[in-house]
């Protein structure tokens, strides 16, 4: 069958709001090249790099217009030279390039195959897609840079949110006490992913002696972490390092970690066994077309999202 030579994509041509700046247009289908496949993309995950990136303050673009998004889960449509891993019509998923640009919100994507795993049975597309960011920094942030083991206590700041989420029920299943920070709203959403306590307001007040803390907001969050956090356990902040995080870490006697998500094939064929059997599973509170990809990023924005958010180009 003759592929198509021409896509549909959702599109920046300047920085700035949402309903301002995407838009869908027509472009040229990519070529893999060595060692890199093309995805015919079924559904893009919407994280919050995405906007930050769509007004300036993410990652960096180098010229317009410029198609967003990391998150993708498809099927191969064409292999490039000497790539051998996957077939024609293999089921993928995976975040290229980050954080280069990798062009999810397109109808193809072309990938390096070493950084794209297979989707794990009985997961959607959608499901799929709604995984490999969140899923990566999760389990680098728990395992990785937090080194849970069975038995301790865990405190998640935003866990209901896309990398809270799946970091409460990471942690719940290698056997740690959980604890969640959560809205009136969803304490039993957080619960049902294997939270035994959600605290809801103070949490320095309400919480002590845990073993890691993880803090997906960054800013004043990180230093109040600091004091609940037991002499040598560890705060591993998603929001960048700064001289003031490892001094104020050290003066409170703990230790603190830093997560720079990256491309992780092997992470997510970790990952795969957890999906497939149900013991990790990702939460998408609304799925859009790609025609609604300003709506998506408008409520994102908001920053009331359980779990994720994800684009159906199916």
């Amino acid at each position: 069958m003759e592929r198509a030579t021409t896509m549909r994509a959702a599109v920046i041509d300047r920085l700035g709001p949402a309903a301002d700046t995407l838009r869908l247009t027509d472009l040229p289908v990519p070529r893999p090249g060595p060692g890199e496949v093309l995805v015919r993309v079924a559904a893009a995950g919407i994280n919050a790099i995405d906007w930050a990136t769509r007004v300036g303050r993410g990652v960096g673009i180098d010229a317009f217009p410029a198609v967003l998004g990391w998150d993708i889960a498809g099927t191969v449509a064409a292999t490039g030279p000497g790539a051998g891993r996957f077939a024609v019509g293999d089921a993928v998923y995976g975040m290229p390039r980050f954080p280069a640009l990798a062009g999810a919100y397109a109808e193809y994507a072309v990938a390096p195959e070493d950084e794209l795993a297979a989707v794990p049975e009985g997961l959607s597309m959608v499901e799929a897609a709604a995984v490999p960011m969140p899923g990566i920094t999760a389990w680098q942030t728990v395992f990785r840079h937090g080194g849970l083991t069975a038995g301790q206590r865990v405190l998640v700041a935003g866990a209901a949110g896309g990398v809270g989420h799946l970091v409460v029920q990471l942690a719940a299943d290698a056997g740690a006490e959980v604890i969640g920070t959560a809205s009136a709203r969803n304490r039993d959403f957080v619960l049902s992913l294997g939270a035994k306590d959600v605290v809801a307001h103070d949490m320095v007040r309400e919480v002590k002696n845990v073993d890691l803390a993880v803090d997906p907001m960054g800013g004043a969050e990180y230093f109040r972490m600091l004091d609940v956090v037991r002499p040598g356990g560890i705060v591993v902040t998603l929001k960048g390092e700064g001289p003031q995080h490892r001094q104020a870490a050290d003066e409170h006697g703990v230790r603190a970690g830093f997560t720079y998500v990256h491309p992780d094939a092997p992470v997510l064929d970790r990952l795969a066994p957890l999906l497939a059997e149900g013991r990790l599973r990702p939460h998408v509170e609304r799925v859009f077309a790609l025609g609604e990809v300003a709506e998506a990023h408008a409520l994102g924005e908001q920053g009331h999202v359980r779990g994720r958010l994800v684009l159906d180009l199916s």
